[in-house]
């Protein structure tokens, strides 16, 4: 997938791809005005979310209501590099929500897609293209 990346402004920096527009600022601290989420945000976002989608795509192939559950995740820098060092995932779900099903949350949630492409990243290439 081909993404478009443009400056409509301030510290503003947008992806386009296919009919979306996905919208990134910094926090006023940063330079920014804080009108959309940083880039890193929506990384963790990312994250976060396809783990959901997982989680949501479990519950809907049993037939298993996914109301009251949620997803808290947490990331834990490392002191050293003040990176992340750890992410933590909990899948909290209403007591009524079938205690067999817990560790099979777990093991579905630990599918998801961006998890894997971190656990095994791509090599990426960055250069400059004179265009025009």
């Amino acid at each position: 997938m081909d993404m478009t990346i443009d400056f409509p402004g301030g510290a503003r920096v947008d992806a386009h791809f296919g009919p979306f527009t996905v919208q990134t600022d910094q926090p006023p601290q940063a330079g920014g005005e804080g009108s959309a989420p940083t880039p890193f945000a929506l990384f963790q976002a990312s994250l976060a979310t396809c783990a959901g989608i997982y989680v949501l795509g479990f519950c809907r192939q049993r037939g298993l209501s996914s109301e009251g559950i949620r997803l808290v995740q947490r990331t834990v820098p490392d002191p050293a590099t003040n990176m992340v060092g750890r992410v933590e995932l909990d899948i909290q779900v209403p007591p009524d929500f079938p205690e067999k099903y817990h560790e099979a949350l777990i093991r579905t949630a630990s599918q998801c897609t961006v998890k894997k492409h971190m656990e095994h990243p791509p090599a990426f290439e960055v250069r400059t293209v004179v265009v025009g």
